[in-house]
């Protein structure tokens, strides 16, 4: 049977199916049952910090603020209960509990825009056991005043103070609007990155057409999507050492195998254990195994990166050509007249 492990982040994983932040591992049971599946590692949900400073916005109105314009309440404050416990803490809680629970690598995810406390929060985490830390800069560039530079700057100084404060692995999750993919790709790995994630879904709001308001909706990923992030991971791989992994689209094993071998070190999934449930997992990796078994392939690092742009036969789909050509090839559908 071929070997499916792979190193990711410098860890040694039994296999590339990583299950990505997501409320699935926000229980133990379910982050247990992923496990028994046979993920390789597993990502936490995600640590936000602009739910740290609404809690801290909070604490400070109720707790400290109550005497404003009331001399007579100068003399009261109330008192934090002794038994409360922050957003943060149970997050640090629940990610060492994970550890203590499961033998796969925990992976802490970190998410935010500003420089701010991410320092403390990224060693907190660290000190709570974390294997690994997704960094995950969620920004929208909304200014007309912030050039493409600065948008990256504000990455690279975010991963620049972390890496000097811990020693763990950090992974940056990227998005897919940069205007250079491999430029910033190298940014970030001169600022320290051991890993890139390609690429950050970004939800888009809708508009109510009866309520004229602006609504939040979560669309889950199809496969169509993970052939964008296949297209950039061909690209990238050999023209950086860090490690990469794929999150969006990643859907079943022939999704997995494409990633790989445009050169993914990993797949995160998603969408599809939301849909199906963790044992979904287990039936990707049993069809991963069969397929490299029927080709005869002793291992995945055989397999890795080897139709990535720099090894494959014919590099140029990779590039504009595959515009023309797929323009060039479309017909219209049966009963369908121009």
């Amino acid at each position: 049977m071929a070997d499916l492990s792979t190193e990711y982040l410098g860890l040694k994983l039994k296999n590339p199916l990583v299950p990505s932040s997501s409320p699935l591992s926000k229980h133990l049971d379910s982050a247990r049952r992923l496990e028994d599946a046979g993920a390789g590692a597993l990502v936490m949900h995600s640590l936000f910090e602009e739910k740290i400073e609404e809690e801290d916005a909070n604490l400070d109105r109720f707790f400290h603020q109550q005497s404003l314009g009331h001399g007579e309440a100068d003399s009261f404050h109330p008192t934090i209960p002794d038994n409360y416990r922050s957003y943060e803490e149970i997050y640090l809680e629940h990610l060492a509990l994970l550890k203590s629970s499961l033998e796969i690598p925990v992976i802490a995810s970190l998410n935010g825009t500003t420089p701010g406390g991410w320092v403390n929060y990224a060693t907190a985490l660290e000190e709570a056991g974390a294997d690994a830390l997704e960094l995950n800069v969620y920004y929208i560039p909304a200014s007309c005043h912030e050039d493409g530079r600065q948008v990256e700057d504000r990455y690279v100084e975010i991963l620049e103070s972390l890496r000097q404060k811990i020693s763990i692995p950090i992974t940056m999750k990227l998005s897919s609007q940069f205007s250079s993919v491999v430029n910033v790709a190298q940014r970030f790995e001169q600022a320290g990155a051991n890993g890139l994630v390609l690429f950050n879904r970004f939800y888009q709001p809708d508009i109510d057409l009866e309520t004229l308001e602006v609504v939040p909706k979560l669309e889950l990923s199809t496969s169509e999507e993970s052939l964008m992030r296949i297209r950039w991971i061909a690209i990238l791989h050999s023209r950086i050492d860090c490690s990469l992994a794929i999150t969006g689209g990643v859907h079943n094993a022939t999704d997995v195998l494409k990633a790989l071998l445009a050169g993914a070190d990993v797949t995160h999934l998603c969408s599809v254990l939301l849909r199906h449930g963790p044992g979904q997992l287990a039936m990707i990796l049993r069809a991963l195994g069969e397929w490299l078994d029927e080709r005869e392939y002793e291992s995945v690092r055989q397999l890795k990166g080897s139709i990535s742009q720099n090894n494959a036969t014919d590099s140029s789909p990779f590039l504009r050509s595959n515009y023309v050509r797929v323009l060039e090839s479309f017909q219209p559908p049966p009963g369908v007249q121009w």
